[in-house]
C-alpha cells in the first residue's frame, strides 16, 4: 500500500464521523447479486430503480423520447398533417404507427419512461427526506481528535479561560447561523443546510412538474374561433372553428362563459423605414362568466388574454370582412352578410369565397347555386399596377370578384373549406368576349350577372374580424410554481455549501489556554478558509493572544486561514 493511500485511511479514520454524511446523498456501495428468491430481487430491483444513475438516465431518456413529438406530426395536434404525412410517406408511416409515433405522449413506451421517472423520484426522495429530519433534529458531531487534519485550521494562545473561549465561540457561531454546542472540550457548529433543502425541493418540483405536465396533457382543451364584430361566442363544443383536447377531458368540463365582439381596431406605423408594422391589436369585447352572468366589458390584446376559472382567451389573428349582398334576376336578396377573408401577406391582401347555397333561383326559374372567388386589398394603389395592398389599414379598398354557377358540392357530405370553391361541378360566367366575368369592386359598386342571372354589390360597410384561441390548461398553474422551485433548489443546491466549524480551547501544560479552530466543507471551496479566517478574527478580539515562552509577542491569527500542514489541498 502507498503512503498516500495509508494517509487518507489514517485521515478517514481520524474524522471519524465528524467529517461524514454532509449530505443526504446516497451512499454508493459496490453492487452484489442478491440471494436466490422473490423478495431479493425485488428489492435490487428497487435500488435500482431509486438510484440516482437510473433517474438521471430516465430523464434522459425522456427528453430524447420527447424528440419525434416535435419533429413528426401528431394526431392530437393537427390529424390533417398526419394523414398527408400517410400520403406522403407510405412505406414510413406504418412503421411510425407501430412505434406510436404520430402519439408520441400517449404512446406505451413513453408513459413507461414518465412513470418509472416518477416512481425513481419517490424512491429516493422518501428515504433523504426522513434522514435529512433526523439530521435536524440531531446535533453537530463533536470535534475530531486531530484538528489539524482538516483542510481549514488556525490556533493561537490566549490567557483567558478555556470556558470563556468556549463561551464566546458559542455566542460568535449562534450569531452567524450556525447550529452550535458544547460538546466536551469543543464547540461544534454547522452551516448550510439549505444545500440539502435545496436538493430536495428541486426533486419534489421535477415531481410537480410531471405532474402537472401529466393532467396539462390528459384534460386540457384547446379550439380557435373566429368571429366578425357583431358576432357572439359561448363556449361550448359545436360553437369552435377547431378543436383538440387530451385524453381523459369531457366536454363538461369547458368552463362556461360567453362573450361578444363589440370592435376590432388595429393601428399601424404610417411613415418611416417601419412603415405599415402593427403597434395594436385591440378586440373589444363583453363577456360573462356562467349561464345568467353579468355582462362586463373588457380590452383583449395581444399576450393578454381573458382569464377566466383555466381558460384563457387569446387574440391571435385578424382581418377583414367585406360586406357584400346577391340579389338574383328579380331584385330579391338572397344573400347579405360579411365575408371573412383570409390574409396573405404583412398587408392584409386578402382572398376567400362567397357561397349562395339556398334561396336562389335563375332567370327562368330554377333553383341553382352561386360561387364568387373574392380578392380584396384594403389599401389599392393604381401606380403599383397590381391588385397587392400597399397598407394594412382601411385607406382605399377594392374588391376583385368573378362569378360561377352550378353545384357547389356542399350536399355530397364530403367536408369542403369555406375559403375555398369547388369548381368541378360549376361553370364560369361569362363576360360579352367570352372571357371569365371579373370586376373591380369599390364600396358600393355592384356586379350584374349576365342573361338576368342577379347580382353581387360591395357594400360600403367593411368590418374587421378577430381570431381567438381558447385554451384551457388546469396543470398551468402548479407547472409555474413547479419550475419556479425548481430553480430555487437548483440555485440553492449548486451555490450554497454545507460545511462545519470547531473551536478547541484546552489548557496547555504551561498553563496558558491554547485556542484551535478548523473547518470542513462538502467540496473543496476558498470559503471555508475565508470563512474560518473571518471566524478566528472575531474570536481573537475576545481571546487575544498570549506571549509565547520566548516574550515574543503573540502574532494576530491571519484572516485568510490556510490549509494546515498535511491537510488535502
Amino acid at each position: 500500500m502507498s503512503k498516500t493511500d495509508t494517509d487518507n485511511s489514517r485521515e478517514q479514520e481520524e474524522l471519524g464521523a465528524a467529517g461524514s454524511r454532509l449530505s443526504t446523498a446516497p451512499q454508493e456501495e459496490p453492487v452484489s447479486l442478491p440471494g436466490l428468491g422473490v423478495v431479493g430481487w425485488a428489492r435490487w430491483c428497487w435500488r435500482q430503480l431509486t438510484s440516482m444513475r437510473v433517474a438521471l438516465l430516465l430523464l434522459l431518456l425522456l427528453s430524447l423520447g420527447a424528440i419525434p413529438g416535435s419533429l413528426i406530426p401528431q394526431t392530437g395536434a393537427d390529424a390533417s398533417k398526419v394523414e398527408d404525412f400517410r400520403a406522403a410517406h407510405r412505406t414510413l408511416a406504418p412503421v411510425y404507427d407501430k412505434l406510436g409515433l404520430f402519439h408520441v405522449y400517449s404512446s406505451v413506451w413513453f408513459s413507461a419512461i414518465y412513470i418509472l421517472l416518477f416512481v425513481s423520484l419517490i424512491g429516493c426522495i422518501v428515504p433523504r427526506t426522513w434522514q435529512f429530519v433526523g439530521q435536524l433534529r440531531g446535533r453537530p458531531p463533536a470535534a475530531p481528535r486531530r484538528l489539524t487534519r482538516l483542510p481549514a485550521y488556525t490556533t493561537w494562545r490566549t490567557e483567558a479561560e478555556p470556558e470563556q473561549v468556549r463561551e464566546a465561540a458559542l455566542a460568535l457561531l449562534r450569531r452567524r447561523r450556525f447550529r452550535a454546542h458544547v460538546a466536551g472540550d469543543a464547540v461544534a457548529a454547522e452551516k448550510g443546510y439549505l444545500r440539502e433543502v435545496g436538493n430536495l425541493v428541486f426533486h419534489v418540483a421535477l415531481i410537480v412538474l410531471l405532474v402537472a405536465f401529466a393532467s396539462g396533457q390528459l384534460y386540457k382543451s384547446d379550439g380557435t374561433k373566429l368571429m366578425v364584430e357583431g358576432d357572439g361566442f359561448s363556449n361550448a363544443l359545436p360553437m369552435y372553428d377547431d378543436f383538440k383536447s387530451g385524453t381523459l377531458f369531457r366536454t363538461d368540463d369547458l368552463v362556461p362563459f360567453s362573450f361578444d365582439l363589440a370592435d376590432f381596431r388595429g393601428t399601424y406605423e404610417v411613415s418611416g423605414p417601419n412603415r405599415g408594422t402593427p403597434r395594436t391589436y385591440e378586440a373589444k369585447i363583453r363577456y360573462s362568466e356562467g349561464a345568467y352572468g353579468k355582462e362586463k366589458p373588457t380590452t383583449i390584446k395581444v399576450n393578454e388574454p381573458l382569464k377566466i376559472g383555466d381558460s384563457k382567451v387569446y387574440l391571435v389573428s385578424h382581418g377583414y370582412a367585406p360586406v357584400v349582398t346577391v340579389r338574383d334576376g328579380k331584385g330579391a336578396v338572397v344573400y347579405h352578410d360579411a365575408v371573412p377573408l383570409l390574409p396573405l401577406d404583412g398587408n392584409v391582401s386578402s382572398n376567400g369565397v362567397v357561397k349562395v347555397m339556398d334561396g336562389y333561383r335563375d332567370a327562368k326559374g330554377r333553383k341553382d347555386q352561386l360561387g364568387f372567388q373574392a380578392f380584396f386589398v384594403p389599401t389599392f394603389d393604381p401606380k403599383s399596377g397590381t391588385m397587392l395592398s400597399q397598407f394594412p389599414a382601411l385607406v382605399n379598398p377594392l374588391l376583385a370578384v368573378n362569378a360561377y354557377h352550378g353545384d357547389l358540392g356542399v350536399n355530397s357530405g364530403i367536408p369542403q373549406s369555406v375559403y375555398q370553391l369547388d369548381k368541378k361541378h360549376m361553370k364560369a360566367f361569362k363576360d360579352a368576349k367570352g372571357q371569365l366575368l371579373k370586376k373591380l369592386l369599390k364600396p358600393g359598386d355592384t356586379l350584374t350577372l349576365p342573361d338576368g342571372a342577379g347580382s353581387i354589390t360591395f357594400e360600403k360597410d367593411v368590418k374587421e374580424w378577430a381570431g381567438f384561441e381558447i385554451v384551457q390548461e388546469p396543470g398551468s398553474g402548479w407547472a409555474l410554481a413547479g419550475a419556479l422551485a425548481a430553480i430555487f433548489g437548483l440555485a440553492a443546491s449548486l451555490f450554497i455549501q454545507r460545511r462545519r466549524v470547531w473551536v478547541r480551547a484546552v489548557r496547555g501544560a504551561d498553563g496558558v489556554t491554547v485556542v484551535e479552530m478548523a473547518g470542513l466543507g462538502r467540496s473543496e471551496s476558498a470559503k471555508v478558509p475565508e470563512e474560518l479566517g473571518d471566524l478566528a478574527g472575531h474570536l481573537y478580539d475576545q481571546a487575544p493572544g498570549a506571549p509565547d515562552p520566548g516574550d515574543t509577542p503573540a502574532a494576530t491569527p491571519d484572516p485568510q486561514a490556510v490549509p494546515a500542514e498535511g491537510a488535502e489541498k
